[in-house]
């Protein structure tokens, strides 16, 4: 055993590691009650036409919180919500600029259901903007046509539209410099000289502005010079193990080469856990905060794959449907993303060094999170099957080798959703249709336990079974959970969080008792490398946590200046640089004050992100609030503070309440928390309010009750074992006249690192 990647937990270290590991998803589960709650999406005055400025969008909504504004699938919002009573019902709005849209513009709205914690969708409605100014040409590469055999000197012909005149075209062949295309009458042409290339394919695209540095750009043409490229197949080899990298750590590891130190040492690690060494990365390169692994990224994409090669490690291109949400990506009218997320990885390839080349593609495209997915016509999961035909057809038709691998939920092939698809002439399981087009698929096989109807072994069985029928090895990937998740779905069996790497070690090794011999069996996926690497062997004392290396050097400033911003009455929006380290930065720490000028100090923290924002809610009202940031590395070491920034908080008629007197108590097989609701302004208890939290650590229990006439509400947990730690974290609390200043909580578990040790 490697002495340098154990540690045993002490409080603190596990105080500050709830708050750094909540994570928000909304996980679709057939079967559950429907939402009680409901949202519109009201016309604005005059309809919903925008000449390019300043339009409010705005409706009403019941029984639901933290509500986004979707647009063209490409952008979202938070809204601002207009609720006099605190009762979790009013109106809600959102000020659009339009100054960047031109045409027609989806707007769709979605917020989360009081009672279920499951999203809510509002029908979506169109807004007509009439700004020609922001009009983005649409571009064709009409010539060459794809499939036909060139040699010598081959013109690209381009033609455009714009609202606008064109102010210029360019070319690029293979992902090379942008060359500029020379009008001729109607079109725009690029002679291109083949000479040299061989018998190989090769990408075309080309790109319009009808205003400087604002382009509009053209599907892929690939281009056959000669024979082409004509890849091989090879048998699909197992991925055992494989693990999904998304953003931002993908990102640190292109950006901060100390981050490949930190992996490397993590999947090496074989003895603290007794756990199957990775092999295979889903590594995300989808946009984030402003960078583009596939684009402006790309010398360090190239760098970190050639790399992860030298590691004998397969990586597999992340992305998601190119579109906000991910799911849209399904949708018909946003196929146009999701295929041209596709063509900038076969792109990629196709002008990549050997080394340098994916060796597949991991797509997540989640079409159940959207209403639609229960229309009785099957409609969205029959445009999902036309989306990923697409997709594969590009990579088909550049001749390359590049397996595709959707992720899938299990109940692709039980749950009345995903039965009797009828599509392509055949009517099967959703689930089938997948792996007949698919070369994998990863399944999100999400539960705790291996045995059971309910279990991990039965929720593989049918897929593994049907890709023996259909003769594909090694094609069935079963994905398992580790994150916290206790925003929504039932934490207490979806993730291994609670339970730690002993138990999740244990099961899996009975997965591959059951299927290690399958010829369909692919390996095991876990989801997600910043979860699978904090998850301890248990939670409690003596429980080890994987360790990075030494390191004594703290990370560098953040770049440049946040910028900070206040949406309402309790909200401040933080966005910040990025800072590096000779190892990994881990978090940003955020600390707050009301104090101009204030030195912070560990009381000061009000909490930790992984990205490069942070949300600070349940504020004061009428309030200026200073805040700095600092990046903490793996090892706990804290670099430079940015300077101050400040935000004042808007008004509200609503009160704010607060949480005091928190205490936890075991029970012989459970913990139960005790807390008291209070008037923050008089200290004067509330009766009647309802207040809403979950169990963490080695619990993970979402529950709820009212205060009574003394204030208190006690909530039990799930049974727990002996020598465990739990903890509690209020999440929502409702009064009428209040709203929940949680930022003020005295205490709030994620400050006082509130836990119980279970002897």
């Amino acid at each position: 055993m490697k002495k340098q990647h154990l540690r045993v937990y002490s409080g603190f270290r596990l105080g500050l590691f709830l708050l750094i590991c909540m994570v928000v998803i909304e996980i679709a589960v057939p079967g559950k009650a429907e939402a009680a709650g409901s949202i519109s999406l009201d016309a604005p005055a005059g309809g919903y036409v925008s000449d390019g400025g300043l339009v409010e969008i705005g409706g009403s909504y019941t029984d639901l919180y933290d509500i986004q504004l979707f647009v063209d699938g490409t952008a979202q919002f938070e809204v601002v919500l207009h609720d006099p009573d605190g009762d979790d019902s009013g109106t809600w709005s959102y000020m659009l600029d339009t100054s960047a849209y031109n045409g027609t513009v989806e707007l769709v709205v979605r917020g989360l259901d009081t009672s279920t914690r499951y999203g809510v969708w509002g029908a979506p409605a169109s807004l007509t903007v009439n700004n020609p100014a922001a009009a983005v040409p649409e571009v064709t590469i009409t010539g060459p046509s794809e499939g036909v055999s060139l040699s010598g000197q081959v013109e690209i012909s381009v033609e455009t539209s714009s609202p606008l005149p064109i102010l210029q075209v360019e070319v690029r062949v293979n992902r090379g410099p942008w060359e500029e295309a020379v009008q001729q009458g109607s079109a725009y042409v690029y002679t291109w000289d083949t000479g040299g290339l061989g018998d190989r394919t090769v990408s075309l695209e080309a790109r319009a502005a009808s205003v400087p540095e604002r382009y509009g750009y053209s599907p892929t043409v690939y281009a056959q010079v000669g024979t082409g490229t004509h890849e091989t197949a090879v048998p699909l080899p197992v991925q055992e193990r494989a693990m999904w990298i998304w953003e931002p750590e993908s990102y640190k590891l292109l950006l901060n080469p100390g981050s490949r130190q930190v992996l490397e040492s993590f999947i090496a690690d074989t003895q603290t856990f007794g756990q199957t060494p990775v092999q295979t990365l889903y590594l995300a390169v989808g946009g984030y905060a402003g960078y583009d692994a596939l684009e402006a990224q790309e010398v360090e994409l190239r760098s970190f794959v050639s790399w992860a090669h030298s590691k004998n490690l397969q990586v597999h291109a992340l992305i998601a449907g190119g579109t906000t949400p991910a799911y849209m990506g399904a949708y018909e009218k946003y196929h146009h993303h999701a295929v041209q997320e596709m063509e900038q990885v076969i792109n990629y390839n196709l002008a990549a060094g050997d080394t340098e080349k994916f060796d597949g593609i991991n797509v997540d495209i989640e079409p159940y999170i959207s209403p639609d997915f229960k229309d009785p016509s099957h409609f969205l999961q029959k445009e999902y099957l036309d989306g990923l035909q697409k997709m594969i057809g590009r990579r088909d038709t550049a001749g390359i080798r590049l397996p595709f691998g959707p992720a899938v939920p299990k109940w692709y092939d039980t749950s009345d959703q995903a039965a009797n698809i009828s599509w392509n002439g055949s009517s099967k399981w959703l689930s089938e249709h997948v792996q007949d087009l698919s070369d994998y698929i990863s399944i999100m096989d999400y539960r705790d336990t291996a045995d059971g109807s309910a279990g991990i072994i039965a929720g593989a069985a049918g897929e593994l079974a049907y890709a023996d029928q259909i003769g594909k090895p090694n094609s069935v990937v079963i994905g398992v959970e580790t994150l916290d998740i206790a925003n929504s779905g039932d934490p207490e069996t979806i993730t291994f969080w609670e339970e730690g790497r002993i138990h999740m070690e244990a099961e899996l090794d009975k997965v591959y008792a059951a299927y290690g011999q399958s010829s369909a069996f692919g390996g095991i996926a876990v989801h997600h490398y910043d979860s699978y690497r904090a998850l301890p062997s248990y939670w409690g004392p003596g429980g080890v946590i994987w360790t990075a290396p030494d390191d004594y050097e703290a990370p560098s400033a953040l770049s440049g200046v946040p910028s900070i911003k206040s949406t309402d009455d309790q909200t401040v929006h933080l966005n910040y640089g990025m800072a590096s380290d000779n190892m990994e930065v881990e978090r940003y720490v955020i600390y707050r004050s009301t104090v101009q000028g204030f030195a912070p100090a560990p009381a000061d923290i009000v909490g930790f992100a992984r990205a490069l924002n942070y949300q600070d809610k349940g504020l004061l009202p009428d309030t200026t609030y200073y805040y700095r940031i600092a990046a903490r590395d793996l090892r706990g070491n804290i670099g430079p503070l940015t300077d101050e920034v400040s935000a004042t908080t808007g008004s509200t008629p609503l009160k704010p309440l607060i949480v005091t007197d928190m205490n936890l108590v075991y029970g012989g097989s459970g913990v139960s928390v005790t807390l008291k609701v209070r008037d923050y302004d008089t200290g004067a208890i509330i009766s009647g309010a309802k207040v809403e939290g979950r169990f963490t650590y080695a619990a993970g229990r979402y529950t709820s009750g009212t205060t009574g006439v003394d204030g208190n509400v006690t909530l039990v947990s799930e049974v727990v074992g002996p020598g465990r730690q739990v903890g509690f974290e209020p999440r929502r609390i409702r009064y009428n006249g209040y709203y929940y200043a949680v930022g003020h909580d005295s205490p709030h578990t994620t400050l006082l690192m509130l836990n119980a040790w279970i002897q």
